[in-house]
């Protein structure tokens, strides 16, 4: 009896559709994530909407909260701009001429202090490093006193250099540098020494090139910072031409009216500067402040 072979052939499994890849968040994901940043964003900028809208009201209609004016007219800029004991345009180039000044006075002090704090070694640099973070935690309005003594003394009250030096030593600066340093490959510094190169070289042509995303980030930072400074000013300036903007514009309230048209006008002025930064320095402060707490 001849036994027949049979042959079965295995059965075919099905392989599972991958759809060409990694799929991407769905429809309705996106469109919530926009929603919400859109909703944010109305959030965040119709106060400064409204204060551009109220700038062009009448004083009268300015304590109404309406947002489109329904007589626009320009008297507050043009009041705010011609009157003599007022002199915005004056305080405008103090805070430029201030806050310019004071960043680079930080970016140069801080930079040198914070590549010696990551770098460089040398007996205590862990305790002064702690020292100098300790710091950051001093309530800036106790050191009020001591600096108007010290600015007292070297004659410098009713001036510029006032508002400029003292606030050039924080303890900020050099953190937020050193974090940034620290997180920078040491390979590179090594080239560089077999090329020749020293200390100063090295941190003049390797280090503060790549720390770019960092040192626009901490300028637009101590910038704003001084920008929007009004108890220090307001104890160590008097002449009215000698104001920055900020105790300058609160001059424009007095003890019985509030001009509420002519004290918007002035938020404009003062806002425009601070806008055109971020927009300018976006892209270095978001590379920045994501690279700084890399390594500690």
């Amino acid at each position: 009896m001849a036994q027949t072979a049979t042959t079965t052939r295995p059965a075919a499994t099905e392989a599972p559709a991958t759809g060409g890849g990694t799929k991407g968040p769905s429809l309705a994901k996106r469109a919530g994530s926009y929603t919400g940043l859109l909703l944010l964003t109305v959030l965040f900028v119709s106060p400064l909407l409204f204060m551009l809208s109220t700038s062009f009201k009448t004083n009268f209609e300015a304590a109404q909260p309406t947002w489109i004016p329904k007589d626009p007219t320009a008297e507050g800029y043009t009041f705010i701009f011609n009157a003599t004991q007022t002199p915005v345009l004056r305080w405008f180039a103090n805070s430029i001429l201030a806050a310019t000044g004071q960043v680079v006075l930080i970016l140069v002090t801080a930079s040198m202090a914070a590549y010696a704090l990551a770098r460089m070694e040398f007996r205590g640099r862990r305790l002064l490093t702690a020292l100098v973070i300790a710091t950051i935690f001093i309530p800036p309005i106790v050191l009020l006193i001591p600096n108007y003594v010290i600015v007292s003394e070297l004659g410098w009250l009713d001036s510029l250099p006032a508002v400029i030096v003292p606030g050039a030593a924080g303890a900020f600066g050099v953190f937020f540098l050193r974090q940034f340093f620290v997180s920078l490959p040491r390979e590179l510094e090594e080239a560089a020494v077999l090329d020749g190169a020293n200390r100063f070289q090295i941190f003049v042509r390797v280090i503060l090139p790549l720390s770019k995303p960092a040192l626009a980030t901490l300028a637009l930072l101590s910038f704003l910072t001084n920008w929007n400074d009004f108890l220090w000013p307001l104890y160590v300036l008097f002449s009215p031409e000698r104001l920055t903007l900020q105790p300058g514009l609160s001059t424009l309230q007095s003890a019985f009216t509030t001009d509420y048209a002519t004290i918007m006008v002035g938020g404009v002025i003062a806002s425009v500067p601070v806008l055109i930064l971020f927009v300018v320095a976006q892209r270095f402060i978001i590379e920045g402040v994501s690279r700084t707490g890399l390594k500690g």
